[in-house]
C-alpha cells in the first residue's frame, strides 16, 4: 500500500476509535492496539511529511509553548442563564413563558448543568479553526491550541452535508469525578493544594501554556448549544437547518461531538420538569460528572426567538441550581502532620458536622500559603465543602462571626516530631522536614510500602505499624524483613495466629510485580500509574541506576519534575543499599515479563469488583483482568463493561443495575470467562 493511502487509512481509523472511546464511551480496541496504530501513523508522517493533514490525530498537540492567549470576539454573545433555587421559581418561569407565547403548547428540554469551564468552538468548511473561553460573554481568550488536545473535540466535522459553512457551538470542558478525585488524592499525598472543584481544574487546565500538559489533564468536552450558523452565501440559517434545540443536539451527535446523553429529556409540562429536577438532585452523587443543577430550555427555536433575551440572560431558559454541599462549623485547633516525604501538612480539627452523607471532623489545610490567603484562624466559624463529592476542604471563614478571641495560625519552624528545622523550596508551597530519620516519616514510608496499591502486605495496617515503630521493632522498610515474630507473639493483642499471618503476608508480598515495588518505595511524584509506566521500560530495577534525566523523560507521562525525582532517588547510595537488601531477601526486583498478557480475552473491556469474593482476593482478581488484557475501572459509569458482584454487594451493584450497557456477573461467571480462554 502506498504510504499516502496508509496514512489516510490510519488517520480515519484512529479518529473512529477516538470518537468511540471519548465521545460514545464504547471502546472498540485496547489502549495497546491504539498506541500501536498511533505510533505507526507518527512514524509514517515523519518519513513522509508531505502527507500530513492538519486534522491528523498526531497533530492535536502543538510543539511550541503558548506565551499568551489573544482576545477574540464570539460570533454571538455568550450570555449567562437566570438561576432558580426552588420549585416556585420554575413555576414562575413557566408562567412567564406561556404569557410571552400567548399560551401556545410548550415543550421543554432539560439537560445537566455541568460544573466545568465554558467553551465556544468555531468550525469553518468543516474544520475547527478556533476555540475560545467565555470571557466577558462578548469576547474571550483564544485557546485553540489547547482545545485541539481534547480528543472528544473533533478537528473536522461534516457540517457541510447539512448546508452549513460556518458554525459556532457552545459547551463545557469537564473532568469526570473519578479522575478528579484521583488527581486530588495524589496532590494530598504530595502535600500540594487541592483543586476546589472540577470547574476550577478545567478552567486552569485550558489556560496552561504547554499544550502537551493540557493533553494529560483527563479533560473532555460536552457540546449542547448552536449559537451561530451560516451557509455558503453568508445567510443566517440557524432556524432553517433545524427547528428545535433537540434537533441540534442530534446534529452535533451525528457530527461526532459528545452531547448530553440519557440525562437529556423533553417534557410538555413544568410539573414533569420539576420531577426531573428532583430526581437528578437525588441522583447527582451517582452521576460520573459533577453537576450543580439542571438547565431548562424552550425546545422550539421560533418560540425561543419570540421570548427573546434580556441584557443578561435568555428569557427562554433557566438554570435550576441544586443545594450547595456546604456546612458551617467551628475550627477547634490545628495539628501539623509529617508525611512520608517530609511534607508538613496542617490539619484542621473541627467541631464534627454532617456533610453530603458523611460526618466531617478533620480537614487538610494543605499548606501555610492557603491558610494566609484565606485568613483562617483558630476559633473561626468556617465553611466546609466537598471537592468532587470526595475530599472535604475549607473554602473560607465567616469573618463577620468573629468575636475577637480567634487566634492567628502560627506555622512551626521546626518539625513537630523530630524538632529538625524545616525548609521550604522557593518554587513550592510546602514546608518540609529534611530529616529522613524522622520517626513520623519512617512510619508513613512503611505504611505506604505495605498499602494495597503498593506491596499489599495484608494485616500491616497503620495502627500496627505505628505500634511496632513506637516499640522500635520497625525503623525502616528493611526492618519488615527482620521482624522477630517470636517477640511479636508476646506483644499484647497479637498472639501466635496474628503474628503468623503477618509473617506469611510479608513472605507472599515478595512476589509482587515490579511496578508495585517501585510505587511502594515512595519516590516523590511517582504514583501508581507512573510506576507501571516505569516498569514497562526496564528489565530489572537496577536499570534505573544508569538512566539519565533525558532518557527518563522519553517515557510515557514523565516530565522534568518526575524525571529529576526518579534520577535523584536511584542515584542515592542509601536507596541503592535498600534495594540490594530487598533483593537479597527475595523481593522481586525484575520485570519477569509481568506485562506480557496471558491472553487478550478482556482486551478493550473494563471491570469493577464489589462485595466479598470467595475464591480470590480483590487484588488477585484485578491482576487476572489486567493479565488477560482488560482494565480496572474506578467507579460505576457507562464506560464500565462488567461489574463482578460478590457477597454483600452494595451501592455499586445498585448503580450498575440502572445502566443497561453494564453486564453484571458473579465470581463463578468471572472465573468461567477466564477458564474458557
Amino acid at each position: 500500500m502506498h504510504p499516502h493511502q496508509r496514512i489516510q487509512e490510519l488517520s480515519q481509523l484512529l479518529r473512529q476509535y477516538e470518537n468511540a472511546y471519548y465521545v460514545l464511551n464504547q471502546p472498540l480496541i485496547s489502549d495497546y492496539e491504539y498506541d500501536k496504530l498511533f505510533l505507526e501513523l507518527k512514524t509514517l508522517e515523519n518519513q513522509y511529511p508531505e502527507y500530513i493533514h492538519t486534522d491528523s490525530p498526531t497533530q492535536r498537540i502543538a510543539t511550541a509553548i503558548t506565551k499568551s492567549f489573544p482576545t477574540v470576539y464570539h460570533m454571538a454573545p455568550m450570555i449567562s442563564l437566570e438561576n432558580s433555587y426552588n420549585v416556585n421559581d420554575l413555576i414562575e418561569f413557566d408562567n412567564r413563558i406561556h404569557e410571552l407565547l400567548e399560551n401556545q403548547q410548550v415543550y421543554y428540554c432539560v439537560e445537566p448543568k455541568y460544573d466545568g469551564s465554558s467553551i465556544a468552538l468555531l468550525y469553518t468548511d468543516d474544520k475547527l479553526i478556533r476555540a475560545a473561553t467565555r470571557g466577558d460573554g462578548t469576547q474571550g481568550d483564544d485557546i485553540t491550541v489547547n482545545a485541539r488536545t481534547i480528543k472528544s473535540i473533533p478537528l473536522t466535522a461534516p457540517f457541510s452535508k447539512y448546508g452549513i459553512t460556518s458554525i459556532e457551538i457552545r459547551g463545557e470542558v469537564i473532568i469526570d469525578k473519578a479522575s478528579f478525585s484521583k488527581i486530588n488524592q495524589n496532590l494530598l499525598e504530595e502535600g500540594g493544594r487541592l483543586y476546589a472543584n472540577p470547574r476550577n481544574y478545567a478552567s486552569g487546565a485550558l489556560r496552561l501554556q504547554d499544550a502537551n500538559e493540557v493533553s494529560k489533564r483527563c479533560l473532555t468536552a460536552i457540546l449542547y448549544h448552536v449559537a451561530y450558523c451560516i451557509d455558503r452565501q453568508g445567510n443566517d440559517v440557524l432556524h432553517r437547518i433545524k427547528d428545535t434545540h433537540a434537533d441540534y443536539i442530534e446534529l452535533l451527535k451525528a457530527c461526532g461531538f459528545r452531547t448530553p446523553r440519557k440525562e437529556f429529556a423533553i417534557y410538555n409540562s413544568i410539573q414533569e420538569v420539576i420531577s426531573h429536577c428532583d430526581k437528578w438532585d437525588k441522583l447527582r452523587e451517582e452521576f460520573e460528572i459533577e453537576i450543580d443543577g439542571i438547565v431548562i430550555k424552550v425546545n422550539d427555536l421560533l418560540q425561543q426567538n419570540i421570548c427573546g433575551n434580556t441584557a443578561h440572560h435568555p428569557r427562554w431558559a433557566i438554570a435550576y441550581k441544586f443545594k450547595a454541599k456546604q456546612a458551617q462549623t467551628k475550627l477547634l485547633h490545628i495539628d501539623f502532620q509529617v508525611g512520608r516525604t517530609g511534607t508538613i501538612t496542617p490539619v484542621a480539627k473541627l467541631q464534627a458536622v454532617p456533610l453530603a452523607g458523611v460526618v466531617i471532623s478533620s480537614v487538610s489545610l494543605f499548606n501555610e500559603e492557603n491558610i494566609i490567603e484565606k485568613d483562617i484562624r483558630i476559633g473561626d466559624t468556617i465553611i466546609v465543602e466537598r471537592a468532587g463529592d470526595v475530599i472535604p476542604y475549607i473554602s473560607g471563614s465567616i469573618k463577620e462571626m468573629r468575636s475577637g478571641t480567634e487566634e492567628v495560625v502560627v506555622f512551626p519552624h521546626k518539625c513537630p516530631v523530630c524538632d529538625m528545622t524545616l525548609v521550604k523550596i522557593e518554587a513550592e508551597a510546602t514546608w518540609r522536614c529534611d530529616n529522613t530519620e524522622c520517626p513520623a516519616q519512617i512510619a508513613e514510608r512503611i505504611i505506604h510500602y505495605c498499602s494495597k496499591d503498593a506491596m499489599d502486605i495484608v494485616g500491616m495496617g497503620s495502627a500496627i505499624i505505628h505500634r511496632l515503630c513506637e516499640m522500635h521493632l520497625l525503623n525502616s522498610i528493611a526492618d519488615l524483613y527482620k521482624l522477630d515474630f517470636e517477640e511479636i507473639k508476646k506483644i499484647e493483642g497479637f498472639g501466635e495466629k496474628s503474628a503468623e499471618k503477618i509473617n506469611k503476608a510479608i513472605q507472599t508480598a515478595k512476589k509482587r510485580p515490579l511496578h508495585k515495588l517501585i510505587f511502594g518505595l515512595g519516590i516523590r511524584y511517582v504514583g501508581e500509574t507512573t510506576a507501571k509506566n516505569i516498569a514497562k521500560e526496564i528489565q530489572q530495577i537496577e536499570d534505573l541506576y544508569i538512566k539519565t534525566i533525558d532518557e527518563l523523560m522519553q517515557w510515557q507521562d514523565i516530565g522534568p519534575k518526575v524525571a529529576h525525582s526518579i534520577f535523584a532517588y536511584f542515584n542515592t547510595l542509601q536507596n541503592q543499599e535498600l534495594i540490594s537488601f530487598l533483593k537479597a531477601q527475595g523481593v522481586n526486583t525484575y520485570n519477569n515479563n509481568q506485562n506480557l498478557l496471558l491472553s487478550e480475552t478482556f482486551m478493550g473491556k473494563t471491570f469493577l469488583f464489589t462485595g466479598t469474593l470467595v475464591g480470590l482476593t480483590r487484588t488477585q482478581a484485578e491482576e487476572l483482568v489486567e493479565k488477560h488484557g482488560g482494565k480496572i475501572a474506578n467507579s460505576v459509569s457507562p464506560k464500565l463493561n462488567f461489574l463482578v458482584a460478590g457477597d454483600k454487594a452494595g451501592s455499586k451493584l445498585e448503580k450498575a443495575q440502572k445502566i443497561k450497557s453494564i453486564t453484571i456477573i458473579n465470581e463463578q461467571e468471572f472465573q468461567k470467562m477466564i477458564n474458557t480462554d
